[in-house]
């Protein structure tokens, strides 16, 4: 029990970190002229993730880990952070577009174009996993599917805007 309610608790205190330097990062991208992408479906991501993190304390605090889904777990650790060290000041839990910056395409961006959703995908299964909680991985592996779905489409809108279009000028 006290194992679960530490990684349950690490697990909040990074995600609350991580959406601060979030925050951190998307005024400074804004304040260079960065523009944002796809706003209207962030309250849907934001909910899906607190559910998902309440859920997992509701059912989850009391119960034995799975070393080996724990295992998996922590090494998705290492790719997060991976991922959020290659885009650095960049990196943010919305869609933001710095106009004449060119895509990062060095780290795990060398093989996968949208690694930080890759790695995500992978811990809302795991660490319900990790806990014996397979129906919960299921579930929220479902609603984390479609609320990618519609994400990685906003995305690739944004990063094509990047793209010069036909006349030398870069698209709206």
């Amino acid at each position: 029990m006290i194992a679960s309610i530490a990684v349950l608790a690490a697990v909040t205190v990074q995600r609350l970190g991580e959406l601060l330097l979030a925050r951190r990062n998307t005024r400074r991208l804004l304040a260079r002229g960065a523009v944002e992408f796809g706003a209207g479906h962030y309250p849907l991501l934001v909910l899906m993730h607190g559910v998902w993190l309440a859920g997992l304390w509701l059912l989850a605090w009391n119960r034995p880990l799975i070393a080996p889904w724990l295992a998996v777990f922590i090494a998705l650790q290492a790719l997060r952070v991976w991922v959020i060290a290659t885009l650095g000041g960049r990196w943010t839990t919305r869609i933001i577009v710095l106009k004449g910056a060119a895509p990062v395409r060095r780290g795990p961006y060398r093989f996968v174009s949208h690694p930080n959703y890759l790695v995500v995908a992978a811990e809302i299964a795991v660490l319900p996993l990790a806990f014996g909680l397979g129906a919960f991985a299921a579930l929220f592996s479902i609603l984390n599917a479609g609320v990618l779905w519609i994400r990685i489409g906003a995305e690739n809108k944004a990063l094509a805007s990047l793209q010069p279009s036909g006349d030398g000028l870069l698209g709206a």
